[in-house]
């Protein structure tokens, strides 16, 4: 088992350049697969989601070829099926947006309902609401999401509650009907635009991505296209918070400043310095910053993924703050870890009161998904001593080169082998 060891208490200094969001490659390679043409896609993250995602369309007959690590062609010609029950496709959150293309190319899809992180309750409910609002048949079979439609019609679609995952799943599946679609209360999310942007490069007719209401003209046939996905708003917010958290100074590079607009909000409240430019943003932190209060809220609201780093941030800071939680009731499950690291925070149903403390400790911490993983690294790279992060293999499904970025910033931190004693030592003995 692989795992970080850091070494804390050095500001993070200098610059790094953004990826592409993994959200939005996600929802794009599923589109792809819907011409029978070749696309090609640019600025995609080499992360493990995306690679499985790959590997996943390959079983079911597209080729995918490899151009460079950030850029691929994929041609969806020759599909073969329409069921994807791969064992490894159960632990990857965005299989389900192949339902969508599935039924919208074939009329057909058997998909394995979805895995990704245990944050909590994510039903898929609104996105079978938008399959049958457009006539299809759709029932959970043996762990599959099976959807059929011998025609799918436009309709007009109300969600009853705002989710990013039924928008695009719902909005590929419609990019293909006849007639008119409208999506009501539909998210606003940078990667909903993003898939939106991408199915128009194609052929589609979509109108109102990032708004409540999105009108969507049917076509009967995709055509290939070249296409380069926008910068990852969760990974650069992680930089940002980063770089605060260490009393760093960091320019974060490649980036949509507008997407960022409720981090740097948060930032510049309890006291960090930002300077923005027209695709960077600088973050400078000085002395101990101050508390604030946080809810989580979904787009253009403060984004829950970014909740354990702002969390994690303000277990440090003066005074007490207050995160409360409003998308996920799991999503609080590193702050065990944390307290073993010194963190004063209780959990109260989905609200954590966080009482500053003058510093964290290094200990031995379990990253328990994504996110949290993440916010542990950053309260490792803010703690004295040493601090060993378990189960890093999360934090590898959404963060590219994340160990080699933090190094270049000047993060003392290596990932090992848990068994490999002797490099464990060796790093200890070099960083003193």
């Amino acid at each position: 088992m692989e795992q970080y060891i850091i070494k804390g208490g050095k500001p993070l200094v200098g610059e790094v350049t953004i990826s592409g969001y993994k959200n939005a490659a996600l929802g794009i390679i599923a589109a792809s697969i819907m011409t029978d043409e070749t696309v090609k896609i640019e600025n995609v993250p080499n992360i493990s989601d995306i690679n499985i995602l790959l590997q996943v369309i390959e079983q079911i007959g597209a080729k995918v070829e490899r151009v460079n690590k950030n850029t691929i062609k994929i041609n969806g010609s020759k599909i073969n099926s329409h069921t994807v029950d791969m064992d490894y496709v159960r632990k990857l959150r965005g299989s389900y947006y192949l339902v969508g293309a599935l039924l919208g190319k074939c009329r057909r899809a058997n998909v394995a309902l979805p895995g990704g992180c245990n944050i909590g309750s994510r039903p898929i409910d609104q996105h079978i609401k938008g399959f049958e609002a457009l006539g299809a048949y759709v029932k959970i079979e043996r762990g599959l999401i099976c959807a059929q439609s011998e025609r799918l019609q436009g309709a007009h679609i109300y969600f009853d509650c705002t989710s990013v995952g039924a928008t695009i799943n719902t909005m590929l599946a419609a990019s293909m009907a006849d007639g008119l679609t409208i999506l009501e209360n539909a998210a606003k999310e940078p990667h909903v635009v993003d898939v939106a942007n991408f199915l128009n490069s194609m052929g589609a007719n979509i109108k109102g991505a990032g708004t409540d209401v999105i009108r969507i003209k049917g076509v009967s046939k995709l055509h290939g296209s070249e296409y380069s996905i926008i910068p990852d708003q969760i990974e650069a917010g992680t930089f940002m918070f980063a770089a605060a958290a260490t009393k760093g100074d960091i320019l974060v590079k490649n980036v949509i400043p507008k997407h960022l607009e409720a981090f740097t909000a948060k930032l510049i409240e309890i006291g960090a310095q930002i300077e923005e430019y027209d695709d960077a943003v600088r973050v400078r932190a000085f002395g101990r910053l101050g508390n604030t209060h946080v809810k989580t809220l979904v787009y253009p609201g403060f984004l829950t993924d970014m909740q354990p780093q702002m969390t994690t941030l303000l277990a440090v800071s003066s005074g007490t703050s207050i995160v409360t939680e409003n998308i996920f009731e799991n999503r609080f499950k590193y702050v065990d870890e944390l307290c073993r690291m010194g963190a004063k925070i209780k959990v109260e149903s989905n609200t954590a009161i966080i009482e500053g403390v003058e510093k964290l400790t290094g200990a031995v911490v379990s990253a328990p998904d994504l996110r949290g993983g993440v916010a542990l690294v950053m309260a490792g790279l803010m703690a004295d001593g040493f601090t060993i992060v378990e189960n890093v293999e999360y934090i590898e499904r959404g963060y590219e080169n994340f160990e080699s970025k933090m190094q270049k910033l000047g993060a003392l931190m290596i990932k090992v082998d848990s068994d490999d004693i002797k490099a464990i030592k060796k790093f200890k003995l070099k960083v003193g």
